[in-house]
């Protein structure tokens, strides 16, 4: 197998040229006179070009080609399949909008569905440097007891199914690791693969650059999560439900740094209302935006330490 992959780990050479000229300099000019030492930012070489988005779930389209559909929840008056496709589709203008140079790819246009599997098929394919996907909460519905009645001196009781509203807040998810194994093919098939005309993947240098890939994917995803939630929190005052773990097929098959955003609970009428109304989209969307963009300036630069 040829080492032509070698030029991903993983920016490595432009990082360490840019070291080592910023050493010299400052080696020389320390000698010249004194000066008050200052952290330098350097540029990773790597840029935040393809955001793909996903508007979760979706109507199941008649006839339906093979694969696993969701219809997603329902509220007292909308459903999430609307409201995420509403959400992606001002993100996708936002994005393009404010972000210079930064394309967006929607996985759905419509209320169409899309299978689970097709929605990272469609990230990998366009080349996706980061994937969110949009989805909104919901709680099942709970049993109460309630008394009707005596018997012998006795309160009788039945029990009634009632929609639990308690649910509130926002909940980012990143990719566990319950399914690395199917993570790591993703990431063969997408990025190291692609760099060979033969890649072997039972390569010692395919195995490493595999688990580089997934590494600094895993680490991004975490670091995307908690971008959001302090945007979230700290300018929309949003409740934070927290940012965990959780290995699902759109997250696991996307080859990228990927993040999925519970934006609300559909199923509470307070945050439903919310989630439909302009403020409330508007809130979102910038919330997010604002999240790429500090996200997007971490990861194309370093600070090296004077």
């Amino acid at each position: 197998m040829k080492n032509k992959p070698l030029k991903s780990l993983i920016y490595v050479l432009p990082f360490l040229g840019a070291c080592i000229s910023l050493l010299s300099f400052t080696s020389a000019s320390s000698v010249l006179a004194p000066s008050v030492k200052k952290d330098t930012v350097i540029s990773t070489g790597y840029k935040l070009r393809t955001i793909i988005v996903d508007a979760g779930h979706g109507v199941k389209p008649n006839p339906a080609p093979p694969g696993k559909y969701s219809v997603g929840s329902t509220g007292t008056f909308s459903t999430e399949r609307g409201v995420t496709l509403m959400v992606a589709q001002k993100l996708q203008k936002a994005i393009e909008k404010d972000i210079q140079g930064v394309n967006v790819v929607l996985t759905r246009t419509t209320e169409t569905d899309v299978s689970l599997q097709r929605r990272p098929e469609i990230a990998n394919e366009n080349k996706g440097d980061l994937f969110i996907s949009i989805h909104c909460n919901a709680l099942p519905d709970k049993r109460v007891r309630e008394r009707v009645g005596t018997k012998k001196g006795k309160p009788t009781y039945n029990y009634r199914t009632v929609v639990d509203r308690s649910g509130k807040g926002v909940l980012m998810l990143v990719y566990g690791l319950k399914r690395t194994g199917e993570q790591q093919n993703e990431i063969k098939s997408s990025q190291v693969s692609g760099m060979e005309d033969e890649a072997d993947p039972n390569d010692p240098v395919t195995i490493i650059l595999t688990n580089e890939y997934l590494r600094r994917f895993r680490q991004k995803s975490i670091t995307l999560a908690n971008i959001l939630a302090d945007e979230f929190v700290s300018v929309d005052g949003r409740r934070l439900e927290g940012i965990r773990e959780q290995s699902i097929n759109v997250l696991v098959h996307a080859a990228m740094p990927s993040v999925l955003v519970e934006i609300g609970y559909i199923t509470n009428l307070e945050e439903e209302e919310y989630l439909n109304s302009e403020k409330g989209q508007e809130e979102i969307v910038n919330s997010i935006v604002r999240a790429i963009q500090n996200y997007k300036l971490q990861v194309e630069q370093t600070v090296v330490k004077n």
